[in-house]
């Protein structure tokens, strides 16, 4: 666990710049808070770090049980806070989208909690069966165990996709289990049972009960357990590209059906098209832009007026 570094706090300043380059008005309420939250104790921790870290020996012996709420929210400095906080940017704008704020909020309350048992436990049986008690006593604090979790949401709810890591093209259904290697590779003083903390949470939400334990406690709240019912009130968040959200649509509306290769040969004949009758109007109504068929084959009466309207109006 490193020690925060004073000074010049660029982490910091590079974190506000991405949250003023996105837009305050286009994060949602508990991504938002989270990412205040986290700043804030930044910047006036509630304590020193040795006092806020969660280990066996702090959380499971000495019972100081606060230290599950509070280690989440305290970072060893001031990179340690960018990285984490522009993930959670990021991860939290696309997830409150999907699943609505109150349903998120409740979802890293939990989490919160739970990584930090999960933590200890793994920390624990370290110990026991590799007879190394220094286990017992690595603390940890930071974000990053929610984030692995919240990855494995991310990537169960928007499934089918790739990622980039270490210039390798992983799928989503995997990526999470090949960084939590990369970066303990990388970065060794990394918590790896933290990071594998979350991502066993993760996985207990999506593949096991926990997402329907969490719903039958929160039973008597609607709004908790109809997040569907959520999403439409923040239906006006965020539209920086590339993070778009929308209803599914039936785009033959638009394509007529056509495959991606029959699309692109209408619109080459279109173009084709337009550029012979110079973008005239049709019986006075303008052609649809897309992929519409070829006009029928005109009389020579009717191509020399379209010719003489089109000078008439040069």
């Amino acid at each position: 666990m490193q020690r925060r570094q004073r000074g010049i706090n660029t982490g910091l300043l590079l974190l506000f710049y991405e949250i003023s380059r996105v837009g305050f008005q286009n994060i949602p309420p508990v991504t938002l808070g989270i990412l205040a939250l986290n700043i804030i104790l930044f910047l006036n921790p509630l304590g020193p770090l040795s006092e806020v870290c969660i280990s066996v020996n702090e959380g499971f012996y000495r019972k100081n049980w606060q230290r599950l709420l509070l280690s989440p929210v305290h970072h060893a400095d001031d990179w340690h806070l960018y990285f984490n906080m522009v993930s959670m940017l990021w991860k939290g704008i696309m997830l409150e989208r999907k699943l609505g704020s109150i349903w998120l909020a409740y979802i890293i309350a939990i989490f919160s909690v739970l990584i930090g048992v999960v933590y200890m436990v793994l920390e624990y049986l370290l110990a026991e069966i590799l007879d190394d008690p220094t286990y017992k006593m690595s603390c940890a604090v930071g974000f990053s165990g929610v984030l692995f979790a919240l990855k494995v949401l991310n990537n169960h709810y928007n499934p089918g996709r790739f990622s980039s890591v270490l210039g390798m093209q992983i799928s989503s259904k995997y990526v999470c289990w090949v960084e939590l290697v990369a970066i303990h590779l990388i970065s060794p003083g990394t918590s790896f049972a933290g990071h594998l903390a979350g991502i066993l949470v993760g996985l207990m939400y999506t593949m096991g009960p926990l997402e329907k334990i969490m719903k039958a406690c929160a039973g008597g709240f609607s709004s908790f357990t109809d997040p569907a019912r959520q999403r439409d009130s923040y239906s006006q968040y965020y539209s920086h590209p590339g993070y778009q959200y929308s209803t599914p649509r039936n785009y033959d509306v638009y394509t007529g059906g056509l495959t991606e290769e029959e699309q692109l040969e209408r619109a080459v004949l279109n173009s084709l098209n337009e550029r012979d009758f110079g973008g005239a109007m049709h019986n006075n109504v303008r052609r649809p832009y897309g992929f519409w068929l070829p006009p029928e084959q005109l009389s020579e009466e009717e191509m020399r007026r379209q010719r003489l309207r089109r000078f008439e109006r040069r």
